[in-house]
């Protein structure tokens, strides 16, 4: 799988486990932004920014997924790209 087809997959599962998943443009002459997760009027939102690259956008959602959706990942059949992705760091 290529990254772009790992981001996709990841944001479709973030969705699907209840997590709101946000792309936003980047670097529009304003102050920095960095993609990240962050809490909205109770719901958990990752935001994506743009201007990151896919490898920043691919971490910020696994990390999303394994602090969120663990369990709910477990027992399920994942794309071996997409299960390595969110295995914990050594």
């Amino acid at each position: 799988m290529t990254p772009a087809e790992i981001l996709d997959a990841l944001a479709a599962l973030a969705e699907e486990t209840g997590l709101r998943v946000r792309r936003v443009p980047g670097d529009r002459g304003e102050d920095p932004l960095g993609s990240a997760v962050c809490r909205v009027r109770g719901e958990l939102w990752v935001v994506l920014v743009a201007s990151d690259t896919e490898e920043e956008r691919i971490a910020v959602l696994a990390r999303a997924l394994r602090a969120h959706a663990g369990p709910a990942l477990e027992a399920r059949w994942l794309p071996p790209a997409v299960r390595a992705r969110l295995e914990p760091p050594v």
